[in-house]
């Protein structure tokens, strides 16, 4: 695909994305959660695995597009319900995604990668799933962590990086032990991989 189409790809993506309702603040500024969300797993891609194929590129920017739009609060909040909602979610998004790709004159073959990517399948068997969920484990412990280590009881923080830690590949925790952490979440990391 020309740079100039993924490109055209990428901003359809962040078009959907920033009529995300849902904001954060940013240097500052109000942005819509789901756009800056997908910008970082942009950023985090090049800087992780610079030569990631167009496949993963695209499925990185639309991980989380338009998600606003099948909120959690209308799933049980057990873990059936949590498990329903990440498996209607990941179809959600290939098809959105596929929509776009479809738009942009892309082809079967890369429509069909982009959405087997987003739906996580052969995760560790499947090297393009595993870079896809390492990026996405570490744009969650660079800009997420933090502030949901903040929120949640220690207990709870260590389940969810251990849970975490376990997605990821060996590349990804050399990485995930670069980021640069408050005190507290560096404590409760060391507890939760017994550093």
């Amino acid at each position: 695909m020309p740079p100039k189409n993924l490109e055209h790809v990428f901003n359809d993506i962040d078009f959907a994305n920033a009529k995300d309702p849902n904001t954060e603040i940013v240097d500052g500024n109000s942005i819509p959660k789901e756009l800056i969300y997908g910008q970082r797993m942009s950023l985090l891609l090049d800087k992780f695995h610079p030569n990631a194929s167009e496949a993963v590129q695209i499925a990185a920017r639309a991980q989380h597009i338009c998600r606003w739009e099948i909120p959690r609060k209308d799933y049980p909040l057990d873990r059936v319900g949590y498990l329903k909602w990440r498996t209607e979610l990941k179809k959600f998004h290939a098809d959105k995604a596929a929509a776009i790709l479809t738009k942009n004159g892309c082809s079967t073959e890369i429509i069909e990668r982009v959405s087997f990517l987003l739906q996580k399948k052969k995760l560790k068997k499947d090297s393009e799933t595993q870079l896809l969920e390492d990026v996405i484990c570490l744009v969650f412990l660079e800009f997420y962590y933090d502030a949901f280590s903040v929120k949640h009881t220690d207990e709870k923080v260590i389940d969810i990086l251990q849970k975490t830690w376990k997605k990821m590949s060996e590349k990804g925790h050399e990485a995930a032990l670069q980021i640069h952490y408050s005190e507290k979440g560096l404590q409760l990391i060391k507890q939760a991989l017994d550093l």
